[in-house]
């Protein structure tokens, strides 16, 4: 089956309760109508928990900035129970590993309490100590990172990776499931599609199927500083789709989920800046340094979670009012949205898209004193 990124929609991996429900449908209707003051509570929740990492893959955007370690503050959570209540999922995911936070499994413990999917995001490392965690509070979805189909080439981009360890660890818990009966977690791999990988596109798939999990995605990599400049795909369109083509074929009849960006020239944002955006309805990011921002793929703060008494009051602030005024209009739209690489709503029809030299991609990572 072949996929494109997420977009209203959210993968459902397990039935929604009534009020679920109805705030999704109010949520779909306000999206539409794009109303700047929400009635609806969103229906993703992401959290960055931490923003350091445990490996130094050679594409990342971290290496071409200075910040400072943050951990998300468990305390925070309360800041956002009412809408855990009401939204549909909590996504751990940001520019860090989230299995790394000294308290990632009182996190899920916590997020058990509350009927939201659980998905996170993670490079697979650790897997091995979490796995009991996974299935005690029925994690639903897990991405893995993975930028090579072979040790080889996975392990010389993702620095610090060992690519049979965590072929190891996923075989686990998929062991794991079967042996309990269930159908969680859902696990899909996520390649960063390069240069130097793309021709194991099509071996991905097959990868997929041999561990058996569920589906693989593939991304563009975006280039941030000049030395990777020589492993962007921008100008290779018609040999990325011979490879996007194979993958898609093979995915069918070995019966793997694929999802694939667009080619470039066929993106359907034609000559837009981006594609619409909607996370200003349908997410709310909270930073691992207590900065709320649009999405992940952004370096605009809007504001500091203790400026607001509420959930609603963060959610309808005059920032996120303003935000979803001008985030589709480019005109008014911030400049970071001009530039956006974020895989759901960049047009891959653009450079920027996939070269960011010179921009700033990332916040300037720092816990109010």
């Amino acid at each position: 089956m072949i996929l494109r990124a997420k977009r209203i929609d959210l993968l459902q991996t397990r039935p929604l309760n009534k009020q679920q429900q109805e705030n999704s449908k109010l949520n779909v209707a306000e999206l539409i109508d794009e109303k700047q003051i929400l009635k609806s509570y969103p229906r993703r929740i992401v959290l960055e928990i931490t923003n350091a990492c445990n490996l130094k893959c050679v594409m990342c955007g971290r290496n071409a900035t200075n910040f400072t370690i943050t951990h998300f503050d468990l305390a925070d959570l309360k800041k956002i129970e009412e809408a855990l209540n009401n939204a549909e999922e909590v996504t751990l995911f940001g520019w860090g590993e989230p299995t790394i936070h000294p308290k990632f499994i009182e996190i899920l413990e916590y997020l058990d309490k509350f009927p939201v999917r659980k998905y996170f995001v993670t490079n697979g490392t650790l897997l091995h100590k979490i796995k009991e965690a996974i299935f005690k509070y029925k994690v639903d979805i897990i991405a893995i990172s993975i930028d090579g189909a072979c040790a080889t080439t996975n392990n010389r981009i993702r620095r610090g990776s060992d690519f049979d360890k965590v072929m190891d660890n996923i075989s686990e818990i998929v062991k794991e499931r079967e042996k309990r009966g269930v159908n969680y977690p859902y696990m899909n791999f996520v390649f960063t599609a390069m240069a130097s990988n793309y021709g194991e596109i099509p071996d991905m798939v097959r990868l997929t199927y041999k561990i058996g999990i569920e589906e693989v995605k593939y991304v563009y990599l975006t280039v941030f500083s000049k030395d990777m400049l020589h492993e962007t795909l921008w100008g290779e369109q018609d040999e990325i789709k011979k490879f996007f083509d194979e993958a898609a074929k093979l995915a069918k009849e070995l019966g793997v989920k694929i999802k694939l960006p667009h080619i470039q020239g066929q993106d359907e944002a034609g000559d837009k800046l981006h594609k619409d955006c909607f996370v200003g309805w349908r997410d709310f990011f909270f930073g691992s340094d207590g900065y709320v921002r649009s999405c992940q793929s952004t370096s605009k703060k809007l504001f500091h979670i203790d400026k607001y008494n509420s959930f609603m009051e963060m959610w309808n602030s005059i920032e996120m009012q303003d935000f979803r005024e001008k985030v589709n209009s480019e005109k008014t739209m911030p400049h970071e949205c001009t530039q956006c690489y974020q895989s759901s709503h960049a047009s891959w029809n653009r450079r920027e898209a996939f070269i960011q030299l010179g921009q700033r991609f990332a916040p300037e990572w720092e816990r109010k004193k």
